[in-house]
């Protein structure tokens, strides 16, 4: 959650920032030997401090532009004679030579003053005045401003500042944009969080993401040291099989008794506020990309199950808002942060035939190099995309690509899926959803998180009855899809609320063979290999501010987006479309009765007879955006 990789071992929380305190390996001698280090203490316009370490290129014949990432996740090592092994987002900036910079923001670790979960943006902040003694807004935009403006004046610099980050940091990064400082010439959001109820880390379309949020707030939640340096987690668990413990575990509310959160922190505020409310709305970053002026770069992965959303949707934000910014976006086939690594060849049962982040880092470095010291000509496409399916790159002039023809794939009887409208007069799929015997997110035993559960095998998922399939005739030619999906579901339930888990899914044939060599076993012949899935909690369908149940037995219509894929379903692959009312414990789960969930008893829990509908008048389908 907001980390590059979030668990070590269950449960404890492994926070892997990329910043100078992740980097403990590499060229530390190289930074010593390179740079100079200074921490110092910058003053924000309300008073308050930022813990701040920059680090200057010894070579000061010339000025350098500055690089910096704001972090909530600290920008350790601690002391001026301690050095990470790697400083900026790649080696080849670094040897570049820029004046690194990270700070700790506004109340974490070393930084003074109260932190805020997203902190919400102020477009219009007052001045200083008579009644306001002392007292101005702030925001993450203008601790940016405040900290680059003292960083202009006290630094061998060229007068140009670039920020970045991955994840929390990224949204640090993209909440500088409003009203940015006007030597903010060039930012980088690299999968950054952007609306924690619709679609990030917390909640995806209302639905609370349990494994996730625990294993996060209870080290990020915990309390501060003396020294700044450290937190101590809420409390301390340790399970072999997740599935097992929040299963034993029970209720949200359970989890937030004295046991475990006893509804502090963030965790406590994440669950009182379980609609789409001002809490949630004014952390949305989205409404405030208006009138952007700095250069942008959106960088997000196919396989990132934390902040797919905040990617797509932040650089859709600015293009919407901001017309004729310059602004990009890359999306390549990483999880969280995978671009970040040396090196990226293979992800579950693919493999990409080359490495992915040697391209990646010569785009990055082009980006920075160009707008910040003016070298190239940096003539990047609008949006580049990583094709799976076919291991293409793939440039398109905007996005999603404008000859994306919206198809749709009928749910039909006889678990079939095809683009001709149903036309029987009846017909539907029916299962029994029990909330004491929800469906697993993965197959097998994981006591963190599977990094893998968006490609991995959902045959498994199959075997579960309350596991409905569709599946196409094996494809004749290659189908490429490219762009957003869009799930149009029309179910009834014997319960009042239901969740719905939509997954897409691409059938290899029989007689795929399998990867040589095949150290993990994988059995390629009819891999069910999911390819996007997302879940939406039924009593959000009309409104996420006000939710309404659902009348027993009557047939409704729930609609919501996926989102984005490139890829190619191949001559011979069939596809695929599941859906189910549970994924646990990714997801936690509805106790299928109209209700405040994280306020829900043991008995609350019902199970539920769910259908999902195809025929005539209820037409479900899945609409895939083909674009040849």
């Amino acid at each position: 959650m907001k980390s590059f990789f979030r668990f070590l071992s269950a449960p404890f929380l492994f926070v892997q920032i990329l910043s100078a305190c992740a980097q403990p390996r590499g060229d530390q001698q190289y930074v010593k030997d390179n740079y100079t280090k200074r921490e110092v203490m910058i003053t924000m316009r309300d008073g308050a401090r930022l813990f701040t370490s920059i680090y200057e290129p010894k070579d000061n014949t010339q000025p350098y532009p500055i690089l910096m990432e704001r972090t909530p996740y600290s920008c350790s090592p601690y002391g001026e004679n301690n050095f990470p092994g790697r400083l900026g987002p790649n080696t080849d900036l670094m040897k570049e030579k820029y004046i690194f910079v990270y700070q700790d923001v506004r109340g974490r670790y070393k930084s003074e003053g109260v932190f805020q979960e997203m902190t919400p943006a102020i477009d219009n902040k007052r001045s200083l005045s008579a009644g306001q003694a002392g007292k101005k807004d702030v925001d993450e935009s203008s601790d940016a401003y405040d900290a680059i403006e003292w960083l202009l004046k006290n630094t061998n610099n060229n007068g140009k500042v670039g920020l970045y980050g991955i994840s929390y940091p990224g949204f640090y990064a993209t909440a500088s944009l409003p009203d940015a400082h006007p030597a903010i010439k060039a930012v980088s959001p690299q999968a950054p969080v952007t609306d924690e109820f619709i679609g990030d880390d917390c909640n995806h379309n209302g639905a609370y993401f349990l494994l996730d949020n625990f294993g996060f707030y209870s080290y990020f939640d915990g309390e501060r040291n003396e020294a700044g340096d450290n937190y101590k987690p809420l409390f301390s668990v340790r399970y072999n099989n997740a599935y097992q413990f929040f299963l034993d575990m029970g209720t949200l509310k359970e989890a937030n008794s004295p046991k475990y959160f006893d509804g502090k922190g963030i965790w406590g505020q994440t669950l009182q506020h379980d609609t789409y409310d001002e809490f949630w709305q004014s952390r949305n970053i989205r409404p405030h990309l208006k009138n952007v002026k700095p250069a942008v770069l959106v960088v997000g992965g196919w396989f990132d199950a934390e902040d797919m959303f905040g990617a797509l949707r932040t650089y859709e934000a600015i293009e919407k808002q901001t017309p004729g910014n310059d602004n990009r976006i890359i999306m390549g086939p990483w999880t969280h942060g995978g671009w970040a690594g040396n090196s990226w060849t293979k992800f579950g049962s693919y493999d990409f035939g080359s490495n992915l982040n040697e391209y990646y880092r010569k785009i990055e470095t082009g980006f920075f190099d160009h707008y910040l010291k003016g070298k190239g000509d940096f003539k990047l496409a609008e949006t580049t995309v990583f094709e799976t399916g076919t291991n293409k790159w793939k440039e398109y002039p905007t996005w999603p690509p404008k000859n994306a023809i919206n198809t749709s794939f009928y749910f039909q009887g006889e678990g079939k899926l095809s683009t001709q409208k149903p036309k029987q007069s009846n017909g539907f799929n029916e299962y029994i959803s029990d909330p004491d015997r929800p469906v697993p997110y993965t197959n097998g035993v994981f006591a963190r998180r599977n990094n893998e559960y968006l490609v991995e095998d959902q045959r498994f998922a199959e075997k579960y009855p309350e596991v409905v399939t569709f599946k196409s005739d094996v494809l004749t030619n290659d189908l490429t899809v490219t762009g957003r999906l869009r799930a149009n579901l029309f179910v009834s339930t014997t319960g009042t609320d239901a969740d719905f888990i939509v997954k897409l899914i691409d059938v290899l044939p029989d007689d795929e063979p399998n990867p040589d060599p095949n150290p993990r076993n994988f059995q390629m012949g009819g891999f069910e290999r999911m390819v996007r899935a997302e879940v939406f909690r039924g009593k959000f369908r009309n409104s996420y501010e006000k939710p309404e149940p659902f009348t027993p037995g009557k047939v409704e219509e729930v609609s919501f987006d996926l989102n984005e894929i490139a890829h190619t379903f191949r001559k011979g692959h069939r596809i695929m479309v599941q859906v189910q009312s549970s994924w646990f414990p990714i997801v936690d789960r509805n106790p299928q009765k109209f209700m405040k969930i994280p306020e829900a008893d043991k008995s609350d829990f019902q199970k539920a007879t769910i259908r999902i509908y195809h025929d005539a008048n209820h037409p479900s389908n899945i609409i895939l955006p083909v674009t040849n």
